[in-house]
């Protein structure tokens, strides 16, 4: 029960926002230690050749002590990684020394969410001022020579909104500064996988008819963001035409992966990421379970989740969840995704 490469990503601190569309879904705030993280990355560690650790999976460099935090993962890892392109846009606004904090670490691109305008982000993130603090952080990351790359999550409540963000990007000259900077600007929009907190927006969820009021530039900006030649390619199919491929499927899938990644929420319980960390997809605890058991669960697909997937095929869950005249857009893994998670 050995693995080449073993990832693990620790809930250490929580998040600051409550975002509508979060597919980890939403849970209260936790308050692991150096000593927590230690622990859990010395259980995983005699299964793995490359143990990489990280301490969060909801949001980046929350923590007061978000250097000494980058540092430890840095010693408990053996591959050191670069920062990701996320970064703690609630951090960037209150912490005047993050933005060279970034530098340093070779960040040169970081993501930033819109839901449209400063009602309908600050809904969409959960807290208000998000908005403001978004449009902060542009400027912040622009002045120390970082570029923002726009994504923007599209439902039937947001889609209205994309001329509102299209007119921003404008007035913030977003393509010219970034071209300053020897970079393009890069936006993209998407309905993101309709698990986690994103379930609850199914009866919104994007149509074909809703796709005909897409901006024709946004369109571009995202079909060359995701190197595709139309939008079937980035938003998929209707859920009647998937329905009705995977009505007469029979296959079953294997979801233990050869280079696991697991979350590890703030009560050290285990889940492998896949999905919403939910009780369906939990693997154990490391505080009441044996460190062999919890790898032994995954491996052999002991979880509710993965043991209905590789023993149940994918039509009859189809049959029992879906809907086969439903006209909602999805790509086929996001369906089947969805689809075993109602089940």
């Amino acid at each position: 029960m050995n693995y080449d490469k073993i990832v693990i990503c620790l809930d250490m601190a929580g998040c600051p926002n409550r975002c509508k569309h979060c597919w980890v879904g939403h849970w209260p705030n936790g308050k692991l230690t150096e000593v927590d993280l230690r622990y859990v990355a010395d259980q995983f560690r005699p299964y793995t050749a490359c143990l990489i650790v990280d301490d969060w999976y909801r949001e980046p460099d929350y923590r007061d002590n978000y250097r000494e935090m980058w540092e430890l993962c840095q010693e408990l890892s053996d591959e050191h990684e670069e920062h990701y392109e996320l970064a703690s846009f609630w951090r960037l606004v209150r912490d005047e020394s993050y933005a060279d904090w970034l530098v340093e670490r070779g960040v040169k691109k970081v993501q930033l969410t819109l839901f449209g305008g400063r009602e309908k982000t600050d809904y969409y993130v959960g807290r208000r001022g998000a908005y403001d603090e978004i449009l902060k952080s542009i400027d912040i990351l622009l002045e120390h020579k970082m570029v923002p790359r726009i994504q923007f999550f599209v439902n039937q409540d947001t889609v209205v909104e994309l001329p509102k963000v299209e007119k921003l990007i404008d007035e913030l000259r977003l393509e010219e500064r970034c071209r300053a900077l020897g970079e393009e600007f890069v936006f993209f929009m998407h309905q993101g996988g309709c698990d986690g907190e994103n379930e609850q927006f199914y009866d919104i969820w994007i149509t074909p008819k809703d796709i005909k009021q897409l901006p024709k530039r946004m369109v571009d900006w995202t079909l060359k963001h995701f190197e595709a030649s139309n939008l079937d390619e980035v938003f998929g199919r209707t859920e009647e035409e998937l329905y009705h491929e995977l009505i007469t499927d029979t296959s079953t899938q294997e979801l233990a992966e050869k280079e696991p990644v697991f979350f590890v929420d703030q009560y050290l319980n285990v889940y492998p990421n896949r999905s919403t960390p939910r009780d369906y997809w939990c693997l154990g605890n490391l505080k009441t379970d044996v460190i062999e058991t919890i790898l032994k669960n995954y491996a052999e697909n002991k979880s509710p989740a993965q043991q209905a997937r590789l023993t149940v095929p994918i039509c009859e869950m189809v049959k029992k969840v879906g809907n086969p005249k439903s006209q909602r857009l999805f790509t086929k893994g996001d369906y089947v995704d969805y689809v075993l998670n109602q089940y």
